[in-house]
């Protein structure tokens, strides 16, 4: 029975895919201008992601912090200048005389003080301030450290959906071939409309799979480039993928308590609790102190002067010469002061009671951030040990699917093997190699997932 057909169309499908497949390689060639390894992805990360800058901007804070806090123990030193113009009945201080004329009083003066004791609160403070500005170093290095593994997890996101983007390219042009064998057969008489239906549904498929795996490929690189502050042009470079000999000599067995203590002697996370609790605990010294008497020094120094404005009286006094008037006027004063908290309607201990919910909540705080790293630790140790099982055992169910694909595929083309079986073979091959590409890159990521806990470079 004599099937329609259009050979021209089917032609041109097949040119048209494999003209495009040809076409985007290239254009991704084009395109790689640069070519990334992950030791280079995390260093631009850290030179230009702005989390990083926006927390040094907080620890310069905590150094100016810390700075401020220490010239708090200096002695303060303050100068004044007043200037008055009189008018009506009034008394001029600097001749002690009551006129009712205009004039003009000048006044300068100049003062300092010292606290000699408050409690040691300011001591205290500085002890605290040097807490919070290595607690914010310490929070800088744990931004630091929470990108890296997301630098990490996107790198071996682009790796993988490249390949993955590789496999479904290839799988497409399996499915236009087959198309092709498929119309052709069915032109000779051989097959029927539902086997060229099947084959362009399969086609259709792959084609999918490839528009699919280019788009998750574009966000995966969309998310590189963001967490490395770069440019729109999110595939401007092209990243080094790792070798089947850095899977192999990838460690596959961790110990979770050696993980585990090795990590807590240097990780942020840990490192930042500690140093919450101990300037929390610092904080109800600074907070006690409030409750101590207050001893300060002070002295300071003055003189003043005047003249008559306009017309002066008859009986006024003459205005002296200036000089003269501020040695005449010319004042000292010392001032000891003690001031002795007696009732502040609670504020104080309200205060302390408050620091010490604090230092206590700190204390749980670290010990719930270390209970959670050795969770964290225990379940990658764990996630490693199943990638490497699940590694293994991919690895041998694609080389059997790949296998027995190529004996079906040759006992097809000799029409020995009906269509629906030769399907059914690709589409198991094809699920195997997905299901292979992906444990084999989860494999290797899992293991530098353990190595970021150890505080080892990532590289390979």
């Amino acid at each position: 029975m004599k099937m329609f057909t259009n050979n021209s169309l089917l032609s041109k499908l097949t040119f048209a895919v494999t003209f495009s497949l040809v076409t985007i390689g290239l254009s991704s060639n084009l395109k790689a201008q640069e070519v990334l390894t992950i030791q280079d992805a995390i260093d631009r990360m850290l030179n230009n992601n702005l989390n990083i800058k926006q927390s040094s901007l907080n620890v310069a804070t905590s150094a100016v912090n810390l700075e401020q806090s220490r010239a708090a123990l200096y002695p303060t030193l303050s100068a004044g200048i007043d200037n008055n113009f009189n008018f009506g009945r009034s008394l001029n201080p600097a001749t002690n005389e009551l006129i009712s004329q205009k004039f003009y009083q000048g006044t300068g003066s100049l003062s300092t003080s010292v606290d000699l004791f408050g409690g040691f609160a300011k001591l205290n403070q500085i002890r605290q301030n040097k807490i919070l500005l290595a607690a914010g170093n310490s929070t800088l290095d744990k931004t630091k450290n929470d990108l890296i593994l997301q630098v990490v997890t996107a790198y071996f996101q682009v790796v993988f959906n490249t390949d993955l983007l590789k496999a479904s390219k290839e799988q497409l042009l399996v499915a236009a071939e087959t198309q092709r064998r498929e119309q052709a057969l069915l032109e000779a008489g051989n097959k029927t409309l539902a086997d060229i239906s099947q084959a362009k549904a399969q086609a259709a498929t792959a084609e999918l799979n490839v528009t699919t795996a280019q788009n998750q490929l574009t966000i995966s690189y969309l998310t590189l480039s963001q967490l490395m502050e770069m440019g729109p042009d999110s595939e401007s470079y092209t990243v080094v993928k790792p070798t089947i000999k850095d899977i192999a000599q990838a460690q596959k067995s961790y110990d979770v308590n050696d993980v585990y203590n090795t990590s807590l002697s240097f990780f942020p996370d840990v490192k930042l609790a500690q140093l919450n609790r101990e300037a929390a605990e610092k904080a109800v010294d600074v907070a006690k102190g409030a409750a101590y008497p207050k001893l300060s020094l002070g002295g300071s120094i003055g003189s003043q002067y005047s003249f008559i404005l306009g017309q002066r009286s008859p009986l006024s006094t003459p205005d002296a010469a200036l000089s003269d008037q501020i040695s005449n006027n010319f004042s000292q004063g010392v001032q000891l002061s003690l001031r002795i908290p007696i009732f502040n309607g609670l504020t104080i201990k309200s205060n302390v009671k408050k620091a010490k919910i604090s230092y206590e909540g700190s204390k749980i705080s670290e010990q719930l951030t270390k209970n959670n790293l050795n969770k964290v630790i225990a379940q990658a140790v764990a996630d490693l040990r199943a990638a490497d099982g699940k590694y293994k055992s991919n690895e041998k169910t694609f080389n059997a699917q790949k296998d027995a694909f190529n004996v079906i595929e040759q006992r097809y083309a000799v029409g020995l093997v009906n269509s629906l079986d030769y399907n059914t073979s690709r589409t198991n091959r094809n699920k195997a190699e997905v299901d292979y590409i992906q444990s084999k890159y989860d494999l290797l990521f899992k293991s530098k997932v353990i190595d970021y806990y150890l505080g080892k470079q990532i590289t390979f």
